[in-house]
């Protein structure tokens, strides 16, 4: 595999933070990165209450002490209750803390309109990625002849790709259309399914909701839960990662196109909607492709089989580093759930930190809690925030010329596309460059800015993107806009 275009900018960041550190002289004091979807690492403030839970299951004489709020200290003692021992430093179960598993599953038929969950289909995982990992190793036979294929979305994040491929199955790339608000079209799943004949076995679908590289998002109509689809009969596997790039709301109406298509094609459907929690547009909603499935009835409802992931790491919380998620199965046969419980007990259990955080993201202070005067205030401050940088980023980046960025309406990131003069382009190349590492790289040198270049993420030939997360501090995307301005207008005159 290629050296990730990433790692030459994060090598480079790296040095750069180190000579500022010795006392270099720069036009800049500290380097801006905002290449993570990582909210804590950008600046934003993790949540008192889930903070105050976790320190009391993590030292439990503060159960009986009165420096936390009454809420925290009986959830605390509750979440200790159901540990093994009292003590969050033992195993659970391979699938979760039964307790946490009932609740997951209590808080999917809410957000799905009452549609009925069940605890059997769930399994708490050390992050959303090392659950959608397990199931691929399910899917995909490494020694096949031809190998197994997975539609996968451009732009994608190059970790699922990565997966994918490290796990001996082929990419099978389809294309969001960019000049449609990264729309998902279900005339280019065909176009792509059919590239592959002659290449490999299509065996699943996998689509992001909302969008993960660029930000992008599913409304009420257009909204689908990660999941993933199982048949006793399934010939194909379809990966749907539910995070669409830039600001895109999927239809309900495209979410039944996908899901009739992956029926007809009899593929298995992998639903990705970890920034759900994340949806800015005032007319946008999420809706889950596990509601719009149950709400098509039988036979779809009945037949498709979907695994859905959801994590503690994405939305409001932001608690990456507690390595907490979940994958719930639709439809699949119960031989094959046997098997996925063999292969998730292989690995003991999910840390239970990241068990508690989810617990704790599910099942947030209600009104007239001790907490929730705080938790409400806190929560409403993230939200404020980032509408305002959504809404500066997409106006900032409109304005210079050269680029051009679609709203963003959900998830975490902005991916504008930049139109880069000819110039530049035939620099990157004497360099041995992709054009938006090249840029990238001049900004970082010269702006202290780190971010991401698209073909990181996959895109169209001849185009070029670049990528940031927008779940920063206001404070922090105002000075990177100002550091982006200043530098791309100095970068196009130099390259005109």
């Amino acid at each position: 595999m290629k050296q990730l275009e990433y790692v030459v900018l994060a090598r480079r960041a790296s040095q750069i933070m180190e000579e500022l550190r010795k006392g270099a002289r720069k036009p800049y004091s500290e380097v801006i990165d905002v290449s993570w979807g990582d909210p804590h690492r950008a600046g934003v403030k993790p949540l008192s209450f889930v903070r105050q839970v976790l320190a009391a299951c993590l030292y439990p004489e503060l159960v009986n002490s009165n420096k936390l709020p009454v809420d925290v200290r009986q959830r605390a003692q509750r979440l200790l209750g159901q540990c093994a021992g009292g003590s969050i430093g033992s195993y659970t179960a391979t699938a979760g803390i039964a307790e946490i598993v009932h609740r997951v599953s209590e808080f999917i038929t809410r957000r799905d309109g009452g549609a009925p969950s069940h605890p059997e289909n769930i399994f708490i995982s050390a992050g959303s990625q090392w659950a959608l990992q397990n199931i691929l190793k399910v899917l995909v036979n490494s020694k096949s002849s031809p190998k197994t294929g997975v539609l996968t979305p451009v732009p994608c994040h190059c970790t699922t790709t990565l997966s994918i491929m490290g796990l001996g199955a082929v990419v099978i790339p389809y294309y969001l259309s960019e000049e449609q608000g990264w729309e998902l079209q279900v005339e280019e799943l065909d176009r792509a399914l059919e590239s592959a004949k002659g290449v490999c076995n299509p065996v699943a679908l996998y689509v992001i909701n909302p969008g993960n590289p660029s930000g992008g998002k599913i409304s009420p109509e257009q909204r689908t839960p990660k999941y993933i689809f199982v048949s006793k009969n399934m010939y194909h596997m379809v990966v749907f990662h539910a995070m669409l790039p830039v600001g895109h709301i999927q239809r309900r109406k495209s979410i039944q196109e996908v899901i009739r298509f992956v029926s007809e094609k009899k593929l298995f459907l992998l639903a990705d909607e970890v920034y759900q929690g994340c949806v800015y547009g005032e007319k946008s909603e999420f809706i889950s492709y596990k509601r719009v499935l149950a709400e098509m009835g039988p036979p779809l409802s009945d037949t498709v089989e979907l695994a859905s992931f959801h994590s503690a790491s994405k939305g409001f919380m932001g608690e990456c580093g507690m390595r907490g998620g979940y994958v719930e199965l639709i439809n699949l046969d119960p031989d094959v759930m046997k098997y996925i419980y063999k292969l998730f007990s292989k690995d003991s259990c999910a840390p239970v930190l990241g068990q508690i955080a989810l617990d704790l993201m599910i099942n947030p202070p209600q009104p007239g809690d001790p907490s929730y005067p705080l938790y409400n205030v806190e929560t409403q401050n993230i939200r404020t925030m980032l509408v305002h940088n959504v809404k500066r980023a997409f106006e900032v980046v409109n304005s210079l010329p050269g680029f051009c960025c679609q709203p963003v309406e959900g998830g975490a990131f902005a991916f504008p596309r930049l139109h880069l003069p000819p110039k530049a382009i035939q620099k990157a190349k004497e360099v041995g460059l992709q054009p938006d590492t090249f840029y990238c790289i001049r900004l970082l040198e010269e702006a202290g800015v780190l971010i991401s270049p698209g073909c990181e993420y996959g895109q169209k030939e001849g185009t070029h993107h670049i990528r940031f997360c927008i779940m920063t501090s206001e404070v922090m995307m105002e000075e990177l806009l100002r550091r982006l301005t200043c530098f791309h207008t100095q970068f196009m005159k130099d390259f005109s």
